[in-house]
């Protein structure tokens, strides 16, 4: 997998570890723990402003977080065999996602390429956008993000090869550290007949605009 960054206008526990093996704190002592940031930070959690911010700030958590309780495996369980023989490369491109980064809670936000040629038939093609959606609803580093996509999808699929780009700016580097706004940070992953052929890697490029 190669990792590529460089500058562009500005657009915007474990992987895989089941959660539910772990003690999960309650709701309110998850609440707690948000008070006992804002008070850190110097505020005061009793104000008025900031009175329902730690029960506001679990239940976005539950949204922003929520690929902890889906199978990324189970969209990818139907599959469509009648395509009249279609073998030729299937592309979802300019796939939209949010995600946080695991070192430091802030978000990443980009888009994901991804292609795949058919071994014994296709899947719905929002089950593709569903799998990315799941692996970016948690914790993550880019690398990981791409990396998990890939497994899942040759696991499920078994397809005759795999090419994925993601594409995304980090808040962690924009908003803090050494703030560098509009860096884009690009991973690729090439797998069976793209991995073997540079000709089916230059086309899945050339098709979401790269070359």
């Amino acid at each position: 997998m190669d990792t590529i960054v460089k500058n562009e206008p500005s657009t915007q526990p474990t992987q895989g570890v089941d959660v539910k093996q772990n003690k999960r704190p309650s709701r309110q002592e998850a609440e707690a723990a948000v008070r006992t940031l804002i008070q850190w930070i110097g505020d005061d959690p009793n104000r008025e402003g900031l009175i329902d911010t730690p029960a506001r700030v679990a239940k976005a958590y539950e949204e922003l977080y929520r690929g902890y309780n889906e199978d990324p495996q189970e969209p990818l369980k139907r599959t469509f065999k009648e395509v009249n023989g279609y073998k030729d490369m299937v592309l979802l491109r300019d796939v939209e996602f949010f995600s946080a980064c695991e070192h430091h809670m802030v978000p990443f936000v980009g888009k994901a390429h991804i292609a795949y040629y058919p071994r014994d038939g296709v899947v719905g093609l929002s089950k593709l956008a569903r799998v990315i959606d799941t692996y970016a609803r948690r914790l993550q580093t880019q690398e990981t993000l791409t990396s998990e996509i890939i497994e899942i999808i040759e696991k499920t699929l078994n397809p005759r090869g795999i090419a994925l780009m993601i594409e995304a700016e980090h808040m962690c580097m924009s908003m803090r550290g050494v703030q560098k706004k509009g860096v884009s940070t690009v991973t690729t992953t090439f797998t069976g007949v793209f991995e073997d052929d540079v000709e089916k890697q230059d086309r899945f490029m050339s098709l979401i605009g790269v070359r």
